[in-house]
């Protein structure tokens, strides 16, 4: 399926383009839903302002990525010096991921009622100060609390900064500005144990938690001078409360289910999300927090499966992985972090010419061979009961993190190029809310199939070699997707 396209003018290039959009607001959103999608040319230059934009919307991810992994390392620590147990303390990482999966189907109606300008940086503001008190709790129900500050407004950062990016660049050259996106997602859990591993041995580990404040605050200063100047929509849609309150309870009580490996909390989620799914689609008037009639789209019904099957085969192996090297090798969680630095690096290779190749020759092919990539490179894994050599597990973790890489890219960039912009939003916080579905559900599935090996006593590498099995067969599923793919790239016509 061919994408058809118009050349936009060069008034509706650049970050201008996304405070263009953003005032358009949900009368315009469904006559531009019946229009073509403008398409910027493949092999137009990508001017510096879009750059600019670029690169202060990716210090949000990277902010909050990096607390994740960091804060986990640092756990125990928080127990010992609040003395509390690890089953109060590890509500300071869930009570986080609740508040994530409370705020971001709140995207796309903040987005049009304030403007994407006011909500990332009010989301990193929050964020911020969530830290900032997170480094000043007192007890561990305090921490929480301020944990949960902290998810509201790392909730809604990157569905966000992504709308806003894919406005301002267009979805013509949209790959090659993505591909930059990629890397923090992937340098995360490499950086965040390291860090934390660091601050955790030589300093307290509130600075788990002060380290984001000058992140933060510099962020906030280049939002202010970089981020267009958007206005909110002209008729912003009325928040759909009634959706709010089944859609929000039943993506936390999912995530919270599967992390946890409570099934009848996960199934009380699946109620709820049922639930909305049926007020969604009889829902005759206003805008709903997510639009179910988007999937009616070929592009982007592909794009958000690939989104949740990538998130279950990435999330779950980042779980995986550093387990293996410090349970089976015996590395602590820093050395850990760096074992993990081949994938990194295999992604950071590719991600130069990814975005390019994606906007000259389409998803498709980029797509197949990002998953066969990534196949190829998970495959060793399954075979640790045989004790791999450490070399053929590294040159693996370089060719897996090549072919996330190149599925990434194109993934992302159909999610936007399938929709019109005024609906960017709203498709943002859709794809981030089945990529983070995904990656609870592959890592609980993936815990389940490990603590049966380990309880079966195959040993530690046997258990840890079925697991991969699984994570085999989740890379295997997105192939099923990706055939749904366009075939070729989208041409802009003069």
């Amino acid at each position: 399926m061919l994408i058809t396209s118009r050349r936009p003018s060069p008034a509706t290039t650049g970050p201008e383009a996304g405070e263009k959009t953003v005032t358009e607001g949900a009368g315009a959103r469904a006559a531009s839903a019946r229009r073509p999608v403008e398409v910027a040319d493949a092999r137009a230059p990508i001017d510096r302002a879009v750059w600019r934009l670029a690169a202060v919307l990716l210090l949000g991810p990277v902010l909050a990525l990096l607390d994740t992994t960091i804060v986990s390392v640092g756990l125990d620590s928080v127990g010992h010096d609040l003395g509390s147990p690890l089953t109060t303390v590890q509500w300071v990482s869930t009570g986080y991921l609740l508040a994530v999966a409370l705020v971001m189907p709140l995207t796309g109606w903040a987005t049009d009622r304030f403007g994407g300008r006011a909500v990332w940086m009010t989301s990193i503001a929050l964020f911020t100060a969530g830290s900032a008190l997170c480094g000043l709790a007192w007890s561990v129900p305090a921490l929480i609390v301020f944990r949960v500050l902290q998810g509201i407004g790392g909730g809604m950062i990157q569905p966000v900064g992504q709308s806003m990016l894919a406005q301002a660049a267009g979805p013509g050259r949209l790959g090659r500005v993505i591909s930059a996106s990629v890397i923090p997602v992937t340098l995360a859990p490499v950086a965040g144990p390291v860090l934390g591993g660091l601050i955790v041995q030589d300093l307290d580990w509130r600075w788990m938690f002060y380290v984001n404040l000058p992140v933060g605050i510099v962020t906030l200063v280049l939002a202010a001078r970089v981020l267009p100047r958007t206005t909110r929509a002209a008729s912003p849609a009325r928040l759909d409360v009634r959706g709010l309150l089944l859609l929000s309870p039943g993506l936390a009580g999912l995530m919270y289910g599967c992390s946890s490996r409570g099934w009848g909390i996960a199934l009380v989620g699946v109620v709820l999300i049922a639930a909305y799914a049926v007020h969604a689609l009889r829902r005759r008037t206003g805008t709903p927090l997510i639009d179910l009639r988007l999937f009616a789209r070929r592009g982007f019904a592909a794009a958000t499966a690939s989104s949740f099957l990538l998130g279950g085969s990435l999330y779950s192996a980042m779980l995986l992985l550093p387990l293996y090297f410090q349970q089976v090798r015996g590395a602590d969680a820093m050395h850990a972090g760096l074992l993990l630095a081949p994938q990194a690096v295999g992604t950071a290779a590719v991600s130069f010419f990814t975005g390019r190749l994606n906007d000259r020759h389409g998803p498709r092919p980029l797509m197949l061979t990002g998953l066969a990539l990534a196949l190829l490179g998970t495959l060793p894994f399954a075979f640790l009961g045989h004790d791999p050599a450490g070399r053929l597990l590294t040159l693996a973790l370089v060719v897996r993190g090549a072919g996330l890489g190149i599925a990434m890219v194109p993934g992302m960039a159909a999610v936007y190029a399938s929709v019109s912009t005024a609906d960017a939003p709203r498709a943002a916080g859709t794809v981030n809310v089945l990529n983070r579905l995904g990656g609870s559900l592959g890592t609980a599935v993936l815990t389940v199939v490990l603590q049966r090996g380990l309880a079966g006593h195959a040993g530690a590498a046997t258990a840890y070699g079925h697991a991969f099995v699984w994570a085999l067969g989740l890379s295997l599923l997105g192939f099923v997707p990706a055939l749904f793919y366009p075939a070729g790239a989208a041409r802009a016509k003069g």
